[in-house]
């Protein structure tokens, strides 16, 4: 028999016994449901943790201040001692050759009012190359320019939520606003960057000049020296150069405070490589418990076609002895029962398919989850049904191919 009149004998079959046949392919639709489902999810997840952390910032270092442990055990809050300073950063940028920008920050919420609106917003007062670290090109205006940094010019970038909540959405360059009561020019609109990696909102934020935040907004806030800031924000030439350039720093540091190895610092360097590489470790394992699950799904769909297939060689055990008394071979026979289970499977795989993308973007909707979609996974999907098909069909075909055909015929 040619490999298309086993396919058509193959499909007469299953015609001919097709409330089992849609039952069979139960199992493996789930499980391959399941794989698309779960791929689809989990790449997108990846994928939004890698635009996450892209919106850090390109081979970036930030410096915080107060997160060490400090004497008597107390651990400060992130960015509540203001231990670095503006000389850190003249420090850094001259003693530090692989560092390319080098920017301090300082930070705090305040009260935003424009006409008859109030919002209350983080403002974050940035030097000369805090948007070249971050990577961000302002969508309209301008940015800040060198004679702002000097004379601490009353100018402020807003981002796309400021755009939004405070000036309903319309152009707001130009317009004059008022932090904590003293009125800033607005002279550009940053890009929209969403959510960061620990849900804050990137978007609702106001960048002034850090000599205008200083004194114009911090006021008689206590600090523990005139040029302090919270943060220091650093780009290095190359990733490869990171983990050393992080060493040179908090080296530099510690030699301007006078601590020895054994002194804990009062400051700590954080080093983006550290965040992929978590996610990278996070991405492995959810690879891993994500195949493991589909892999046992669609075992268990093959474990379910193969046991309905050896039930329908036992009754179709007279037409199997008919088939070779008339010159079918065991190929033939052996050929029949596989194709009709690669069938099968490629049915419950096709179903899988549409029932797996339908379900991964009703799951991304409800669960404002990423999804993402792609011809590998829809490959995957077909591949893994006929491997299913095979490794399950193998044990009923050969059963069929291997009876007897006098006894066959025999068979009540």
């Amino acid at each position: 028999m040619t490999l298309n009149q086993h396919v058509k004998t193959a499909l007469t079959a299953l015609r001919l016994n097709l409330v089992r046949s849609i039952l069979t392919t139960l199992g493996v639709i789930i499980g391959v449901a399941s794989l698309i489902v779960m791929v689809s999810i989990g790449a997108g997840a990846q994928a939004e943790i890698d635009a996450r952390i892209a919106a850090l910032g390109s081979n970036m270092l930030q410096v915080q201040a107060g997160s060490a442990n400090l004497g008597g055990g107390r651990r400060d809050a992130a960015g509540s001692a203001q231990s670095l300073t503006e000389r850190d950063i003249r420090a850094l940028r001259e003693q530090v050759p692989e560092i390319l920008y080098v920017s301090g920050q300082i930070s705090s919420n305040a009260p935003v009012v424009y006409g008859g609106v109030n919002w209350t917003t983080q403002v974050q007062g940035v030097g000369a190359d805090f948007l070249e670290i971050r990577d961000w090109r302002v969508t309209s205006g301008r940015a800040f320019e060198p004679s702002d940094m000097t004379v601490g010019a009353k100018v402020a970038l807003v981002g796309d939520t400021i755009v939004r909540e405070v000036f309903d959405g319309g152009d707001p360059v130009g317009a004059e606003i008022r932090i904590r009561n003293v009125p800033f020019i607005v002279i550009g609109v940053l890009p929209s960057r969403g959510q960061s990696g620990w849900g804050r909102d990137q978007d609702d934020v106001i960048l002034v000049p850090l000599p205008a935040a200083r004194a114009r907004l911090q006021g008689g806030r206590a600090r523990s020296a005139p040029d302090a800031v919270q943060q220091i924000y650093v780009e290095v030439a190359s990733a490869k150069d990171l983990v050393n350039t992080a060493a040179d720093i908090e080296s530099v540091l510690r030699a301007r405070r006078q601590l020895d190895a054994a002194e804990q610092a009062p400051f700590s360097v954080r080093n983006t490589a550290e965040l992929i590489r978590t996610r990278t470790e996070a991405q492995a394992t959810m690879a891993f418990l994500l195949g493991a699950t589909s892999v046992i799904s669609l075992i268990v769909g093959g474990i379910g076609i193969m046991n309905i297939m050896l039930v329908s060689v036992t009754e179709r055990t007279r037409e199997i002895g008919l088939r070779m008394a008339v010159g079918a071979r065991k190929r033939d026979i052996l050929m029949q029962f596989l194709i009709e289970t690669v069938t099968l499977c490629l049915i419950g795989g096709a179903l899988g398919i549409a029932t797996g993308v339908a379900t991964s973007y009703v799951v991304a909707g409800l669960a404002e989850w990423p999804v993402l979609l792609r011809a590998d996974t829809i490959g995957l999907g077909i591949a893994a049904s006929v491997v299913v098909g095979v490794v399950f069909g193998l044990l009923p075909s050969r059963r069929a191919a291997s009876l007897n055909p006098i006894e066959a015929l025999r068979h009540e």
